[in-house]
């Protein structure tokens, strides 16, 4: 079975190949043109001449110039006019119309309009003369013409390359701007709206727990001061992430938080940890937390008086959590729940690569699975 990619010649990718064919084919008509048309008492030089102008075909690519110097005497004394036209325009593609390529021209020109022996050329009309000066101009013209497309060409291809180039980097400009101010808009409304809400709830519950003389109340109220001011500070770090448009600015919780997490989410729970890296990369991390607070939300709200199983385990180069909860033991209250948690954390998942999905147990209880990827 043939690989892709690859031609019949084995393991050589197509572009060289096609080079090659192109190099043997050039090569082959050279030699033919030489060959067919060698008189039976040619003279020795001729015909070492005319198998150097061949010669000159092979290395045009690396010495165009080269190559055309040593091939027109071939074609002045000899046969080897497809061998200095192949070279010619080999030196058009490449230097253009740079002084060697008018050098090459004149020469090129100069070999189809003279007639070797000299003897011969100084016996011809001036008609013949004439018609071989309008033969040599389209001889040395047509290969500069092909290699001055075949340039054009590239330099055409090159330029349209650069625009997509900044017509994407462009695009990434725009669609950076387009996120900065939705950032910065987000910021806004979080700070007017959610800050001032929470530090509500801060006073008020500085406010119960100074009034109230009852223990229970008074650690409830602590409580609620301890989670506001704690969400607080989270806030600010992700309106400074919003502000500065970065992925990695700012403080945030990891992993190493979740000891705390689990103590204040009022959730029954079993967490095991196994085989985790000495060191995660931050967005991981991240992740990993976001995903057991959501899930320990979700039961505080779902499935009140349920006990959680965290396990975290980390092996063959990702982070897999698992987070279940049995059915609800008590009637819980009805809080608002718009859905976006669990949504949000697939995204998360997805942007860094891993998966997630989520699925009721048999006991009526919930299961979530996440895995991140650790080589990032």
């Amino acid at each position: 079975m043939r690989k892709r990619g690859l031609s019949v010649f084995g393991s050589l990718p197509r572009p060289a190949v096609v080079t090659f064919a192109i190099e043997a084919a050039a090569v082959i008509l050279a030699v033919l043109d030489v060959w067919l048309v060698i008189p039976e008492k040619a003279q020795p030089y001729s015909i070492w001449l005319s198998g150097a102008a061949c010669l000159a075909v092979v290395f045009r690519r690396k010495f165009p110039f080269l190559a055309v110097l040593v091939a027109v005497p071939g074609f002045l004394a000899g046969w080897a006019q497809l061998a200095s036209m192949i070279t010619l325009g080999m030196l058009a593609t490449r230097r253009q119309l740079h002084w060697q390529t008018w050098v090459g021209a004149a020469l090129v020109w100069i070999c189809r309009f003279v007639q070797w022996p000299l003897e011969d050329f100084a016996e011809l009309s001036w008609r013949e003369h004439i018609l071989d000066g309008i033969y040599g101009v389209l001889v040395a013209g047509m290969p500069i013409a092909i290699g001055l497309l075949i340039g054009a060409r590239a330099e055409v291809a090159n330029k349209l390359a650069e625009l997509a180039t900044s017509r994407d980097r462009e695009r990434r400009f725009h669609a950076d701007a387009v996120r900065a101010e939705e950032r910065a808009r987000l910021a806004r409304e979080m700070h007017d709206v959610v800050s001032h809400q929470i530090t509500l709830i801060a006073m008020q519950a500085g406010a119960l727990q100074a009034q109230t003389t009852d223990d229970r109340a008074q650690e409830t109220a602590q409580v609620i001061r301890t989670l506001s001011k704690r969400t607080l500070e989270e806030l600010r770090s992700l309106l400074s992430v919003l502000r500065a448009g970065a992925d990695d600015d700012g403080p945030r919780p990891g992993i190493n938080d979740l000891d705390r997490l689990i103590r204040t989410s009022e959730v029954p729970v079993h967490l095991s940890v196994e085989h985790l890296p000495e060191a995660l990369p931050n967005q991981v991390s991240a992740a990993a937390y976001r995903t057991v607070q959501e899930c320990l939300t979700n039961v505080h709200k779902h499935a009140p008086g349920a006990t959680a199983t965290i396990r975290i385990q980390g092996e063959h180069g990702a982070l897999k959590i698992e987070v279940r909860n049995d059915r609800a033991s008590r009637p819980g209250e009805s809080l608002p729940s718009g859905g976006h948690g669990l949504t949000g954390l697939a995204e998360r998942a997805r942007l860094l690569g891993g998966s997630f999905e989520t699925s009721k147990s048999k006991d009526g209880g919930f299961r979530v699975r996440a895995r991140y990827p650790l080589d990032r």
